[in-house]
């Protein structure tokens, strides 16, 4: 049993659904072992209700969809997550533009770590919606789209996705306000998505888990990164067996990528494509994790840490 803790299938980041059909998501789903995917799209109000509609509602069991808060309605936020949670949200997404694109009335940036985001995060505490969190991007999105970085065709392709400018907040700045926060909210489940936000510095990753109990981090969009340290990776992995989470975001969804994943989870593989060449131009070598670890990663900790998943 598989549980895909990091996907997207929504409109929000695609201006239609992600995946136009889900009869064919499911037989796919079906193929690969994946019994749930945790739809990260959920947003707020009727976009929330449709993605719950198409979703949840629709294939009880297969799907879980968490919802987002409009970080620039201070004045709206805990009414709006007590709102989604009622109507069926499982958790609480929070995207890279807080930290680097929603200003303040004042026109400053909002971190992560803001005082006035504080009831927030004792509202997602209190009404047990785990919290996603996705702060800064890749360290290479933050330097200077030259010969030396290791990212530049992504960013080439992808120059919105640079954040070089210093309009923008630096990443150590960013990935600071990050632990402040969790740091600040004990009571507050936190996964770190994207392997804690810093995959590039996993002694950093494995310091949080050491020090925030309440804090977890999977594995999405980045095997390219985590894949090319397989031995780091696999020992912060085994310390911390029950605070690592399978996911892809990998939308849509593909057997492909689940097939990568599996290959790169469980086998001792060498030197073998991590499936995207734009995230970096290298292989990566399997972590042939045990099969206790495996079955933690793949199901048990995302079930223990989604309530709506636990009550099944």
């Amino acid at each position: 049993m598989v549980v895909d803790a990091h996907n997207h299938l929504g409109r929000w980041l695609t201006g239609d659904w992600a995946v136009p059909s889900v009869p064919d998501l499911l037989a796919m789903l079906d193929s690969v072992g994946v019994t749930t995917v945790v739809n990260l799209d959920g947003r707020w109000g009727d976009e929330l209700e449709t993605n719950l509609d198409r979703y949840d509602r629709a294939h009880p069991g297969r799907f879980v969809t968490f919802c987002h808060v409009s970080f620039d309605r201070p004045e709206a936020m805990v009414a709006s997550l007590v709102k989604s949670a009622e109507a069926g949200a499982a958790g609480l997404k929070v995207w890279k533009d807080l930290g680097l694109h929603i200003r303040d009335d004042r026109g400053d940036l909002v971190l992560p770590d803001d005082v006035r985001l504080a009831p927030v995060w004792e509202a997602a505490a209190s009404l047990g919606l785990p919290v996603w969190i996705h702060t800064a991007d890749p360290v290479a999105f933050f330097e200077p789209v030259d010969a030396s970085n290791e990212r530049r065709a992504q960013l080439l392709v992808h120059p919105e996705w640079s954040f070089c400018d210093p309009v923008f907040p630096r990443f150590e700045r960013l990935i600071a306000s990050l632990e402040s926060l969790v740091a600040a909210n004990p009571a507050t489940t936190f996964v770190g998505v994207h392997a804690g936000c810093y995959p590039e510095n996993l002694d950093w990753v494995g310091r949080m888990l050491d020090t925030y109990p309440h804090f977890n981090i999977d594995i999405a969009a980045r095997l390219a990164e985590i894949g090319r340290v397989s031995e780091a990776a696999r020992a912060l992995i085994l310390r911390h067996p029950d605070r690592v989470l399978f996911g892809t975001d990998d939308f849509p969804p593909s057997a492909e990528t689940y097939a990568t994943h599996y290959r790169f989870l469980e086998t001792a593989d060498e030197d073998f494509p991590h499936g995207d060449i734009l995230m970096g131009d290298w292989t990566i070598s399997g972590l042939d994790l045990p099969a206790a670890v495996l079955r933690s990663v793949y199901h048990d900790n995302a079930v223990r840490l989604i309530p709506k998943l636990h009550a099944r």
